[in-house]
């Protein structure tokens, strides 16, 4: 912890406003795959309608995540966070009151939108905030956060739901809202962003620059990595607390809510560690090579954990299918913030981050539906095949450690 007494007022209040956002933005997001059996039963959803469901929220946070990234290239990034950290709070909500399979996915819809936002709008952040040497660490903290916010959905779902229902458990979800008062009174903008604003007149986005030489290639080939990773992390995640509470009968362990929630819980350990480990690795060693490292340890693990039923055996293999197959997020946000420029780093954060976010909207259908015929655990190989793809083609893109973000 030598590099921790150099961290600034302004560096440690970004970190902090980045990472209470994305923790909430991921307690408001797995709300519903904590309750999606109790939403199947009381609504009347088969699993493809339930997987149809989360595909309609990512599809809708691709277009909130390019639109907040746009917002915050131009009026600023702390405005633009404030607003979709609100957005998804209001419409978790909001859940809570769907009587109807229609009006959840309008909600789910309108919460999209936020939740894309929140990840590009808070990465641009932190990253024009923190020097090149520890920027992978600072990222590797704010991305931990989504695994203590998946985790809080667990113990929120764990407490409240027996006791109150399900539509209880998604009124929680309007609290973050609170969190946006915070970052407007005593965030303030990045220098950085302020000089090339400044430079730069209106702070126009400048989207078509994301599509022309010397930038469409990275472009290109970063929103088709994560679109992969995008596809393989909701088509796991959004299913593996069914896949716990299933009766095997249905292709599931057969636990009860108390220890599906555990076991969720204890992932989510394996889920922040490899986070945080992630950012560290990747500072000494390189954005690159621990990336990949982490896409094919997934890929060889994911279809163990598919194949087993034991209750112990799923609860040991849990955290480090959650550390390898969710700790690689960290270094596409370090490698993005490196490879484009400031006037247009939230823009290109938000479009290649959301775009393959709306791809990936294709996964819990596509794992919902397979589960239909093979079961939950089979479905699971489609994810190994789209983590072992990711890998593949992350071997195109360039070694970022070291660059430092300036004012363009």
């Amino acid at each position: 912890m030598s590099w921790f007494p150099a961290v600034t007022t302004a560096q440690r209040r970004t970190l902090i406003a980045a990472s209470a956002g994305w923790m909430l933005d991921g307690m408001d997001v797995m709300l519903y795959a904590m309750v999606l059996a109790h939403l199947m039963r009381d609504l009347g959803m088969s699993t493809s309608t339930g997987g149809l469901l989360g595909s309609l929220t990512l599809l809708s946070s691709a277009v909130g995540g390019i639109g907040f990234g746009i917002l915050a290239d131009r009026a600023g990034r702390t405005r633009a966070l404030s607003a979709s950290i609100l957005v998804y709070s209001v419409f978790t909500a909001a859940c809570g009151f769907a009587h109807s399979i229609v009006q959840l996915a309008v909600f789910r819809v309108l919460l999209g939108l936020g939740m894309g936002g929140e990840w590009a709008t808070g990465a641009a952040l932190v990253s024009e905030t923190w020097p090149s040497e520890h920027r992978g660490k600072a990222l590797g903290i704010m991305q931990s956060a989504w695994a203590v916010g998946y985790g809080l959905a667990a113990a929120v779902t764990a407490v409240v739901l027996p006791r109150f229902g399900w539509r209880a458990v998604f009124f929680v979800g309007v609290l973050p809202a609170l969190v946006t008062f915070w970052i407007l009174r005593r965030v303030a903008e990045p220098e950085v962003w302020r000089t090339s604003r400044a430079a730069s007149g209106a702070g126009s986005g400048e989207l078509a620059r994301l599509f022309a030489p010397p930038l469409r290639r990275h472009t290109v080939v970063v929103t088709v990595v994560n679109a992969f990773t995008m596809f393989a992390w909701w088509g796991l995640f959004t299913w593996i607390p069914s896949y716990l509470g299933l009766p095997p009968a249905q292709g599931g362990a057969g636990l009860d809510i108390v220890r599906t929630s555990t076991w969720v819980i204890l992932m989510q350990v394996g889920m922040w560690l490899g986070y945080v480990t992630f950012g560290f690795t990747s500072d000494r060693f390189g954005r690159r090579s621990t990336y990949i490292a982490y896409l094919v340890a997934a890929a060889l693990l994911v279809p163990v954990y598919g194949a087993v039923r034991a209750p112990v055996a799923l609860l040991l293999l849990g955290p480090p299918v959650a550390f390898f197959g969710t700790g690689y997020f960290v270094g596409f946000g370090v490698m993005t913030a490196e490879l484009f420029p400031t006037r247009i780093r939230a823009t290109a954060q938000g479009l290649t981050y959301n775009f393959g976010r709306g791809v990936s909207a294709l996964a819990p259908f596509a794992v919902g539906s397979l589960a239909l015929r093979h079961g939950l655990g089979f479905a699971f190989n489609l994810v190994a095949a789209a983590f072992g793809a990711a890998a593949l083609l992350a071997l195109l893109l360039p070694e970022t450690r070291g660059r430092e973000i300036v004012a363009d």
